[in-house]
């Protein structure tokens, strides 16, 4: 249902002591998925730290990203592929990464049969389990229609719905699991003026539009349960640095979906205001 989206995990601020609570919090509490990328700062090894104790990292579905990042090799290539996958085990202290995801890449970097053939190559030879693409709009349609990919990731939340009922519904069609990262919308709502960075602007741009009143509930609440129970979403990723934060949005998942009150005004809304610009945020 609900899974730990890492990529605070990696930020400067964080302790290794504090980003181990938020691993151990989010296993504690039931969090079976967790999702990093090398992008995301010091994410893979701390998040390979923490579940390294015990039987931690047999209990859990662990998802990295890549098709970048490795020095001296260049950004979409097989080798690249192939030398991230391994640079992520070690990271990660793991022998095998459960989900390996391109990371936002275009259509055309989709079709290049050099990347397919090393995520086939690491998939038999046991370094991977399952391969799959993050990313949104175009590259997502082309992702889901290839058939080449077990897992998607793609942003669900109120104010980022576009998918709902064209990718992730064929993805569901097809069996293809469903991660829903920014479920949280970047906490949007939060800003009394536009923020700075453009996705979250984009998001506060939209929530202005929709001007929705989430009561009885909270925005954060409303979203994850929105999100987590979305038809295709196989889990919804809560990223957040705050232990409080995480334990809440668990207990809002335990409430189960919308109720069907919320859900229409939020369609409605949506169906309102939305323009054909409003797509997937990457």
């Amino acid at each position: 249902m609900l899974g730990f989206g890492a990529g605070p995990l990696g930020a400067g601020r964080l302790t290794d002591a504090e980003a181990d609570a938020l691993v151990g919090t989010a296993l504690d509490r039931g969090v079976t998925v967790f999702d990093t990328a090398p992008s995301y700062g010091a994410s893979e090894e701390r998040l390979g730290r923490a579940l390294s104790h015990g039987a931690r990292r047999s209990t859990v579905v662990l998802a990295t990203k890549g098709g970048y990042g490795v020095p001296g090799t260049a950004d979409w290539t097989g080798d690249v592929i192939r030398l991230g996958i391994d640079a992520a085990l070690g990271r990660l202290q793991t022998d095998v990464v459960d989900v390996f995801l391109l990371h936002s890449c275009d259509v055309r970097t989709l079709e290049r049969d050099d990347i397919h053939h090393e995520l086939e190559r690491a998939r038999r030879a046991g370094k991977i389990r399952v391969a799959g693409y993050s990313g949104e709009n175009d590259g997502l349609a082309w992702a889901v229609a290839s058939g080449r990919f077990g897992v998607v990731e793609c942003s669900i939340n109120p104010f980022d719905r576009g998918s709902l009922l064209t990718a992730v519904a064929d993805a569901r069609a097809a069996g293809i699991g469903v991660l829903a990262k920014r479920t949280l919308a970047n906490a949007a709502w939060q800003f009394e003026n536009a923020p700075g960075a453009s996705d979250v602007r984009t998001y506060w741009q939209r929530a202005k539009a929709l001007a929705f009143d989430p009561a009885p509930l909270s925005w954060p609440a409303l979203a994850v349960r929105f999100a987590a129970f979305a038809e295709g979403v196989s889990s919804a990723l809560v990223g957040t640095a705050n232990v409080a934060h995480l334990a809440a949005a668990i207990d809002a998942a335990s409430d189960g979906p919308l109720e069907d009150d919320a859900l229409t005004r939020l369609r409605d809304a949506w169906n309102m205001h939305a323009t054909a610009d409003w797509r997937g945020v990457i």
